[in-house]
């Protein structure tokens, strides 16, 4: 593992030689890609750089030990060791993790498709309580949430909400919110006050590229429409609605929450887009033997993934048997928990898998 960290450091160090080369400074496209490449790796270097002054200053105190102290001072030196000791064995976890193989997804913008499933009006009201959380949580990492498509329920929910958030690596984190998410509360349509079980699902793609996925003029049919708010009036007569159709796969994408007809068009193509490079990644996951995939992240939308309990004030998140008794921060958008356990729980899958080691 040092030689692997010392051999990053080297190409840190030189790249940052690199960048204050005349020649690169004057190529806009080699800069871009030396300094995407020294921010890649600057949290490993950090974190290497930190460990060899840990090594150096608990080496450093070890051999005081040694020396002749007096009682006062031997149990300094014993607290510094202790403390450096702890310090060098969480920095080793960290890097661990950090020399982990990388999603290439991970540091996308996502598209996010939030949508009410069982449970009717209550399951669309929920579908709106999730958009809110993960707005929140978006909020939190200092991301920004654009607004797709929504398609409001009479009572205020979403029968479906598309939208898009935008930071580095927003996909990284909310890649296992995909699945099918159940609410166990009593719904504001229940007079009765019993409690209810609904299920809203969760979709979150990473935005695609122009180069990753093709999506040629000539296989596109493009259909516009008026815009429509909830219960399905007409909230204006012009045809600013865009729904996009990819004749080879079917595939459909529709956007009128936008400014203009071309607006709505760019918005639905980005979902197009999206939804065709996970159709063809689902098809590639179909290929391995179910053995080697990961119980986190599979992105079977009929897995039931989460529940979230309101009497109880608990959270569960099934694939990993973690259980929050705080609802209300999470549904405030405090989920660095559940991401943080289910981020270790896909590490591990992989090294038990054999596809890192140290």
């Amino acid at each position: 593992m040092l030689d692997r960290l010392q051999a990053l450091a080297d190409r840190y160090d030189k790249l940052s030689e690199l960048l204050c080369d005349p020649d690169v400074a004057n190529d806009n496209k080699k800069l871009r890609e030396y300094s995407k490449e020294q921010s890649d790796l600057q949290e490993v270097y950090d974190a290497y750089q930190e460990y060899k002054t840990v090594s150096e200053q608990l080496a450093d105190a070890k051999t005081m030990l040694g020396e002749k102290l007096d009682d006062e001072m031997r149990e300094l030196v014993k607290m510094e060791v202790s403390e450096l000791s702890e310090r060098k064995e969480q920095l080793e976890a960290q890097i661990h993790v950090l020399l982990m193989p990388k999603d290439p997804n991970d540091d996308k913008n996502v598209i996010v498709e939030i949508r009410g499933a069982a449970g009717g009006e209550e399951a669309a009201l929920f579908a709106g309580s999730l958009y809110r959380m993960y707005t929140k949580y978006a909020d939190a990492q200092g991301w920004r949430v654009e607004l797709m498509e929504a398609n409001e329920s009479d009572l205020g929910g979403f029968k479906e909400i598309i939208f898009m958030i935008k930071g580095k690596g927003a996909y990284s984190k909310l890649k296992f919110e995909s699945g099918a998410h159940r609410v166990q509360r009593v719904p504001e349509t229940e007079s009765g006050g019993r409690i209810h079980t609904s299920t809203s699902t969760v979709v979150v793609m990473p935005e695609v590229e122009d180069i990753e996925v093709e999506v040629k003029e000539s296989d596109i049919r493009v259909d516009t429409f008026c815009s429509s708010g909830a219960g399905g009036q007409s909230v204006n007569t012009t045809k600013s609605a865009v729904r996009v159709t990819h004749v080879p796969t079917g595939i459909v994408a529709t956007c009128q929450d936008g400014k203009s007809q071309n607006s709505n068009k760019e918005m639905a193509l980005r979902v197009l887009r999206a939804r065709i490079y996970e159709k063809m990644m689902q098809e590639e996951t179909a290929k391995y033997d179910s053995e080697r995939r990961s119980k986190v992240g599979t992105g079977d939308r009929s897995e039931r993934i989460r529940t979230y309990n309101f009497p109880q004030s608990r959270v569960t998140d099934h694939r990993i048997g973690l259980t929050l008794h705080k609802l209300d921060q999470v549904m405030d958008g405090d989920l660095d928990e559940i991401v943080s356990a289910l981020t270790v729980a896909s590490q591990s899958e992989m090294v038990e898998r054999g596809e890192y080691s140290a």
